[in-house]
């Protein structure tokens, strides 16, 4: 897992897109993005790079928590119970997207980008990760991390949270076998 240790603010993001899409290509794995607070910078960060349409098919801007539970299957109680913003929503949103497009890898992201809506427990900044896969026996399961990005701005935050994702699913790519 990614965590706030070893996560690299500076990343180049089309390099890092780039990277995930060419371990993607050789391993034969389809990718997918369920985003929120980015509103689809993840999905544009790889479809930046030429070629990408032989491993990324589809992403999905889950914006509402409707959209959430309509697209991605997200639990309508999972939201009721913990909020839009919680991992519990990030991994079944990551969870969600695979299911939806039959990928092998897919990220989520949830969170309060701000300059409004945070709160003492989930202030501006607080952003909710997923990171869904399959395992060996094609069972499709996912993890999740929250990250509190200092809150030097709405921009800010979506491209840090682009950054943390795409971090997050190379090391995954890297270490799977």
């Amino acid at each position: 897992m990614l965590d706030a240790e070893s996560f690299d603010a500076g990343i180049d993001i089309n390099a890092t897109a780039t990277e995930i899409l060419k371990l993607a290509r050789e391993r034969k794995v389809t990718v997918t993005t369920a985003e929120s607070c980015t509103g689809g910078l993840i999905a544009a960060a790889l479809t930046r790079v030429a070629g990408a349409s032989e491993c990324f098919h589809e992403g999905y801007v889950t914006y509402s928590n409707e959209a959430k539970a309509r697209l991605l299957g997200v639990p309508e109680l999972t939201i009721v119970e913990y909020g839009a913003v919680s991992l519990q929503t990030a991994q079944a949103m990551a969870k969600g997207a695979l299911k939806a497009v039959n990928a092998d890898l897919s990220m989520s992201v949830t969170g309060i980008a701000g300059p409004n809506g945070g709160t003492e427990q989930k202030p501006v900044g607080m952003v909710c990760f997923g990171l869904g896969f399959r395992e060996a026996d094609g069972t499709p399961t996912s993890l999740a991390s929250v990250h509190v990005f200092e809150n030097n701005g709405r921009d800010y935050i979506r491209e840090q949270s682009v950054r943390f994702a795409l971090q997050w699913a190379l090391k995954h790519l890297k270490a799977a076998p």
